[in-house]
């Protein structure tokens, strides 16, 4: 058994309510009889792309297990590199910060799928012959693939604007790879979806969460519902078996 704790959106600004936010997820994943893998933080770890929100989140994230980030529509590239050299790997400098980490019998391709100065996704063609390669690297355990900016509309009006928008080139390169399941964030929201035949699930937001049009909107009167309780996903992966996920919201 092979258990991801998948995290994402804890939009780290210095504050003490999103600090707190951050800390009902980890101090729930402290009291675990049986740890976690590894910890994946599917982006916008920090609120601004500050260098100091950066360092609030290493600091955070000091635990006893593998942790592994990648960058959201809110995070730069340089002071994140630059802050948590510790938690990133990625060759170059400045973006993309594009990484491979293998953690016990699992790879995890990360993927900077952000664009400097925009919300929404993309998918180049550099970075998809960079995943085209390294998927056709052997491998012999499961092999995820995790990104910030899910390939989906949420028949949202205002979210849809800030999707992955190079899908079908993206699908084209995930095609007969031995991709066992994809990881995203940036909705604020729990899905289980599909994409290009491949288990897809999004973690909910740490920081907030987004009603969708058909919900109750949100009491603060804004796009996204900052009451609600923070939440991440249990990625539990068996040999043979299909992969589940569970999510939690701890209520303190």
């Amino acid at each position: 058994m092979y258990v991801i704790a998948h995290l994402s959106d804890p939009h780290l600004d210095g504050s003490e309510e999103a600090r707190d936010r951050l800390r009902r997820i980890t101090a729930y994943l402290k009291d675990f009889r049986r740890p976690v893998d590894v910890i994946l933080v599917t982006g916008d770890l920090a609120d601004h792309g500050l260098e100091a929100e950066y360092a609030e989140l290493a600091a955070e994230l000091k635990l006893d297990l593998p942790v592994l980030v990648l960058p959201g529509n809110h995070d730069v590239s340089a002071p994140l590199r630059a802050a948590l050299s510790s938690l990133v790997d990625s060759p170059g400098e400045g973006h993309p910060v594009h990484q491979v980490r293998d953690v016990g019998a699992a790879r995890f391709v990360l993927l900077d799928t952000t664009v400097p100065g925009e919300n929404h996704g993309l998918l180049p063609e550099e970075s998809l012959a960079w995943l085209d390669g390294v998927l056709r690297e052997p491998f012999d355990g499961p092999l995820f693939v995790a990104f910030h900016q899910p390939p989906f509309n949420l028949h949202h009006p205002t979210m849809d604007q800030w999707m992955l928008r190079t899908r079908e080139p993206f699908a084209a390169v995930l095609e007969g790879k031995p991709v066992t399941a994809l990881f995203a964030g940036h909705v604020h929201n729990a899905i289980a979806a599909t994409f290009a035949g491949i288990p897809l699930r999004v973690a909910p937001g740490i920081r907030s969460t987004v009603p969708l049009p058909f919900e109750p909107a949100s009491a603060a009167g804004t796009l996204v519902d900052p009451t609600a309780h923070p939440g991440f996903a249990l990625h539990i992966h068996v040999d043979g078996e299909p992969l589940q996920t569970v999510y939690r919201y701890p209520a303190r």
